[in-house]
C-alpha cells in the first residue's frame, strides 16, 4: 500500500517551487498591509464611537466624567465577550499562540472567519480603553489571510506554514513600520525556522507590507526619541542589571497573565459577560491611572522624552501588568507587545532616574534605560532577544543606544528562560496540552524526504524463491525484513526474519512453501517524494523497522531503496545538532 500525501499540489504548483513561494509572500505582504492599515482606522473609529476622539486615552479621558470612563471600557467588553464567543473563540486573547500552533499542529490552516472576528474584536477592545496592543491581533489577522490564500489555492503544507508566517511578517511590519523585525518574529517565534526556503517569501511579505504602509501612513519611527548614548563603558553593568531586572518582569507579568486568566475561568458566569465585567474593573483603575488604557504609546513616549516623574513610572509598570491580565483574562482581545513595552518603559526609566540621581556624571539620561527597558521585558516575555532589539531599533531609528539593548535583552532572556523554561506564547499553548517543541519536532521530519535518507539498491527477494534457497540466503544477511518483488521487480510484499524462523526447520516444507506464502501481502510503502514523519507515523503504527522505497510514478511499483526506523532517527538527530548550532549562535529561543 502506498501511502498518498494529504493537500498535494497541482502539477503547475509542484513544479513552480522557486517561484510560487516568492510570488504569493509579496500577495501576503500586499494584503497583510492593507489589513494592517485597515485595523488601525478601524480602531480610531470605535474610539471616536465612544469617546468621540482619536486622541490618545490618557488625554482623552481628562475631560470625561467619571461614569463615561468605567462605562467606555465596559461597553466594549459587552459587544466582544458575545462576538468572540459565539463566533469565532481562537479570536479571545493575544493572538499568537494561537497562530504557532496552527503552523506547528494545524498545517496552517486558520479558519477563513478570523480575519473579520478578530478585526472587530480587537478595535473594539483597543478602542474602548482595553489594557492590550495592536501586535498579537494583527499577527493573527495577517496569518489568516495568509492561510486563506493557501487554502483557496490548495498549495502543500510546507508552502501553507510559510504563507501564514509571511502575514504575521506583514502584520507587524506595517504596524510598527518595522520591515526588519516583522521578518525576524516571524521566523523566530512563529515558524522557528531561519531556513531559506522560509526567508525569502517572508522577507518579500514584509518589505511589501511596509511599502503600503508607508504610502498610506507615512514613513516615521512609532517613538520619536533624542539622541541616547553609551556614556561610559562601566554604564554597562548598569544595563545588565536592568537586564536581570526585566527578565524578572516579564516573568511576573506571564505569571500574573495566566493566574488571572484561571481566576476569570473559575468564576461561574456566562464566558461572553466576563470581558465587560473586566473592562468595567478597567475603567475603574482609570479613573486614578488613565495611562493604562489602549495601547499606551503616549505615555510610553513620555517616558522616553524624560517628561513623567519616576514615583508614576513605578506605579505604572505593576499597574499594566494587573490590568492586561484583567483585559486578556476576563475575555478581551488584544496583544502583549505593547504592554510589555510600556512595562519595560516605566520599569526602565525609573531605574533610569534612581541610576541617573546617584551617578548623573556617569550615565544616561532616565529615557535611555527606558528604551532598553521596553527591548528588554519584550525579549523576556517572548524568549527571543533577536526580535526585541531589532524590534526596538526600527521603532525608534536609533542605532546608538543599541549595545546596551543587545546585553539587556540577551540577560533578561537568560533570566526569564532560567526562572520559567516556557515564553508567555508557547505557555498558553501547554496550559492546554499542547508542547509546540515537539510539535515543532515533527516538524522537522515534514521537512525532510525519503528520498535523501533511503538506502539505494536493497537486497530483495524473489516472491517465488522456495523455502530451502531462502534458508541458504537469509541466516547471512545482517538485514532483518526484505521486499519482496514479482519478475518485474515490482514490490509485492516484505518477508521478515520473524516469518522465516516459524518454518525454517520443517524438512517437509522446504521444496513446497516459496517466500511469497511466508510474506506480508500487501506491504506498505512509502516513495522518495514522502516527508519522514509519514514514514515513522507508519513504522510505529505498523510495528515494523523498515520501509519499502517504491518508484512514485503510480504505473509500477519498482523498488527503489529501503528506508529503517534508525535512518529515520539518524536524520533527526543531525537536524537536532544542526537547530543547536543555530540557536546558539543566535541566543537561543522560547
Amino acid at each position: 500500500m502506498v501511502v498518498e500525501r494529504r493537500g498535494h499540489p497541482p502539477k503547475l504548483i509542484h513544479r513552480a517551487r522557486g517561484l510560487l513561494p516568492a510570488t504569493l509572500g509579496i500577495l501576503v505582504g500586499l494584503l497583510g498591509g492593507l489589513a494592517a492599515v485597515g485595523f488601525r482606522y478601524l480602531i480610531e473609529f470605535f474610539q471616536k464611537v465612544i469617546y468621540s476622539s482619536s486622541e490618545p486615552l490618557s488625554i482623552v479621558t481628562q475631560g470625561l466624567p467619571w461614569w463615561h470612563i468605567i462605562l467606555g471600557p465596559a461597553v466594549g467588553g459587552a459587544v466582544v465577550g458575545p462576538l468572540v464567543y459565539f463566533l469565532a473563540r481562537e479570536a479571545k486573547g493575544h493572538g499568537v499562540p494561537e497562530v504557532m500552533n496552527a503552523v506547528t499542529m494545524e498545517r496552517g490552516i486558520i479558519r477563513k472567519r478570523v480575519v473579520i472576528v478578530k478585526s472587530l474584536a480587537s478595535a473594539v477592545c483597543i478602542g474602548s480603553g482595553g489594557s492590550v496592543g495592536r501586535e498579537g491581533p494583527i499577527v493573527q489577522i495577517g496569518s489568516a489571510i495568509g492561510s486563506t490564500l493557501g487554502q483557496v489555492l490548495k498549495v502543500p503544507d510546507d508552502l501553507m506554514r510559510i504563507l501564514v508566517a509571511c502575514g504575521t511578517a506583514a502584520g507587524i511590519a506595517a504596524t510598527f513600520n518595522a520591515p526588519i523585525a516583522g521578518a525576524i518574529f516571524a521566523l523566530e517565534i512563529v515558524l522557528a525556522d531561519f531556513a531559506l526556503k522560509n526567508f525569502i517569501p517572508v522577507i518579500l511579505s514584509s518589505v511589501f507590507a511596509t511599502v503600503v504602509s508607508r504610502e498610506m501612513l507615512g514613513n516615521f519611527p512609532a517613538f520619536q526619541v533624542p539622541p541616547y548614548d553609551l556614556e561610559t563603558p562601566w554604564e554597562l553593568g548598569l544595563y545588565v542589571i536592568l537586564g536581570i531586572l526585566a527578565g524578572m518582569v516579564a516573568v511576573a507579568f506571564t505569571t500574573a497573565l495566566y493566574k488571572t486568566e484561571d481566576v476569570w475561568d473559575s468564576w461561574k458566569i456566562p464566558d461572553y459577560l466576563k470581558a465587560s465585567v473586566g473592562g468595567m474593573i478597567i475603567g475603574i483603575i482609570a479613573l486614578q491611572f488613565p495611562q493604562i488604557m489602549g495601547v499606551g504609546y503616549y505615555s510610553i513616549e513620555k517616558a522616553l522624552l524624560n517628561q513623567e516623574v519616576w514615583t508614576i513610572l513605578l506605579l505604572l509598570a505593576p499597574l499594566k501588568i494587573l490590568s492586561t491580565s484583567i483585559t486578556i483574562g476576563s475575555g478581551g482581545s488584544g496583544g502583549i507587545f505593547a504592554p510589555s513595552l510600556f512595562m519595560g518603559a516605566m520599569g526602565g526609566g525609573a531605574f533610569g532616574f534612581a541610576v541617573h540621581s546617584l551617578f548623573p556624571d556617569y550615565t544616561a539620561q532616565p529615557g535611555a534605560y527606558a528604551i532598553v527597558g521596553m527591548g528588554a521585558v519584550v525579549a523576556g516575555t517572548t524568549h527571543a532577544p533577536i526580535q526585541a532589539f531589532l524590534m526596538l531599533f526600527e521603532l525608534t531609528q536609533d542605532y546608538r543606544i543599541i549595545p546596551p539593548l543587545m546585553i539587556s535583552c540577551v540577560i533578561s532572556t537568560f533570566v526569564a528562560r532560567g526562572i520559567r523554561k516556557e515564553s508567555i506564547y508557547t505557555l498558553k499553548l501547554l496550559r492546554r496540552g499542547i508542547d509546540i517543541q515537539a510539535g515543532r519536532d515533527v516538524n522537522v521530519l515534514r521537512t525532510m524526504k525519503v528520498g535523501d535518507f533511503m538506502t539505494g539498491h536493497p537486497e530483495t527477494i524473489p516472491e517465488r524463491m522456495p523455502l530451502r534457497e531462502l534458508t541458504q540466503v537469509l541466516p547471512h544477511s545482517q538485514h532483518t525484513s526484505f521486499p519482496l518483488t514479482d519478475g518485474d521487480g515490482n514490490l509485492v510484499g516484505m518477508l521478515s526474519l520473524r516469518d522465516f524462523r516459524t518454518v525454517v526447520y520443517e524438512e517437509s516444507l522446504l521444496d513446497v512453501v516459496i517466500a511469497r506464502d511466508l510474506g506480508t501481502i500487501p506491504a506498505i510503502s512509502v516513495t522518495p517524494g514522502d516527508d519522514l514523519a509519514v514514514a515513522l507515523t507508519l513504522i510505529n503504527d505498523n510495528e515494523i523497522e523498515r520501509l519499502p522505497v517504491i518508484s512514485p510514478d503510480g504505473h509500477s511499483k519498482k523498488v527503489l531503496g529501503i528506508l529503517s526506523q534508525r535512518d529515520i532517527i539518524s536524520a533527526y538527530n543531525q537536524a537536532l545538532e544542526a537547530r543547536g548550532l543555530k540557536e546558539m549562535m543566535l541566543g537561543g529561543k522560547g
